[in-house]
């Protein structure tokens, strides 16, 4: 017969194999063995204002915590309650409701508050192991928060936390931390979705476990922490300037 002979299929082609997850150039430096040098920065942080102390007695600045945000509409704290906390129109233990806002017309409402009153950064801390799925809900809020708090030009960071869940790499070796994939690609997730700067996230592990002190657990959450209050300073510097 006539017909042209069949040619064999080509051989084909193997699929290109996985990204390695630990990179050989890390992605942002970090010197591990300063945990000492950062606790003694700031316990001598020297603030823009001398007289601006907390209550602590231990160091010139405070730490103001609130419930978390939840995606359903009643639930968690408010978006406009987190605003009126950092803008320092709520008292001291007030109790947020997750159904109403704070009302300028409560007597817990600090109609003009003083620079005491009032916080100069913005902390959001996210779940490594949960920012692929962030509710479009909850982000909606977070979204009402950023846009209100960069109005004032308030400096804004997240604490990215239990990246030890989120990267095998890092749970074997916290010190990978800046050479995983994985971490960068969920800091780089955490900006996109929440607007953040990737400058201004900072990857942490949780004490869960442990029952002894780790320093370069420790060296993170310092170094995330000082980043923070000298953010904070220079805000506070502009804000008593005007």
């Amino acid at each position: 017969m006539g017909g042209s002979a069949s040619r064999p299929d080509p051989t084909p082609s193997k699929p290109d194999p996985p990204p390695r997850q630990e990179l050989e150039t890390p992605w942002r430096r970090i010197v591990w063995g300063q945990k000492e040098v950062l606790k003694k920065r700031l316990e001598e942080l020297s603030l823009t204002i001398h007289r601006f102390i907390n209550a602590n007695g231990y160091l010139p600045f405070s730490l103001i915590d609130t419930m978390g945000l939840q995606p359903t509409l009643m639930a968690g704290c408010l978006p406009e309650d987190i605003i009126n906390a950092v803008y320092g129109h709520v008292k001291t233990d007030y109790e947020f409701d997750p159904e109403e806002p704070l009302s300028h017309r409560s007597e817990d409402y600090i109609s003009d508050p003083l620079l005491s009153d009032q916080a100069f950064c913005l902390v959001y801390i996210v779940d490594a192991t949960t920012i692929d799925c962030l509710d479009e809900r909850l982000a909606d809020k977070l979204l009402i928060i950023r846009r209100r708090i960069t109005d004032k030009r308030i400096p804004q960071v997240i604490i990215m936390t239990k990246v030890d869940e989120a990267c095998p790499l890092v749970k074997k070796d916290l010190k990978k931390i800046y050479n995983s994939r994985k971490i960068n690609e969920k800091v780089q997730m955490c900006s996109n979705k929440i607007g953040v700067p990737v400058n201004h996230i900072f990857p942490v592990k949780n004490y869960n476990d442990e029952i002894n002190i780790n320093d370069d657990v420790d060296v993170l959450i310092l170094k995330a922490l000082d980043q923070i209050v000298n953010l904070a300073n220079n805000r506070l510097r502009d804000a008593a300037s005007n």
